[in-house]
């Protein structure tokens, strides 16, 4: 199965992929753009292009699990997204995955603009990266 992960940001949305096999998850793109609807159709767009059968979009809940607006917004976008794309769309706990993503840019000394064009995509693949750890532990 193709899993698409989808990490929301607030000009730049991160999307990531895995193989078939469901191993690795990888950097997908980059997508910059302010209007939800257009965005919503552009990942609809690279879900079709990849043949997805799901979605994976992060959450964003505060450090204490608790949900705030923006895990509201997120599950919002993930109901819309599913419906537009007619793909299962799941959400997954996306606590610290841009820190993460940081650490691992540092680690392989990606800086400056560079470094802006491709955390979002970082972030998105351990999202997904994550979500397939957890399938293949509770099967």
């Amino acid at each position: 199965m193709i899993i698409m992960s989808v990490d929301l940001g607030k000009a730049r949305t991160g999307l990531a992929i895995c193989d078939k096999g469901e191993m690795l998850a990888s950097p997908l793109c980059v997508i910059e753009e302010h209007n939800e609807d257009r965005l919503l159709n552009k990942i609809c767009e690279k879900a079709a292009e990849h043949k997805a059968e799901q979605l994976c979009v992060g959450l964003p809940r505060n450090m204490d699990g608790s949900e705030g607006e923006s895990a509201q917004r997120a599950r919002a976008f993930a109901e819309k997204l599913g419906s537009l794309s007619g793909i299962e769309t799941v959400m997954r706990d996306e606590r610290g995955t841009t820190i993460t993503a940081h650490g691992y840019l540092n680690a392989t000394d990606v800086r400056g603009k560079k470094r802006k064009a491709v955390v979002d995509a970082v972030a998105a693949t351990i999202i997904l990266q994550d979500y397939l750890d957890y399938r293949k532990n509770t099967r």
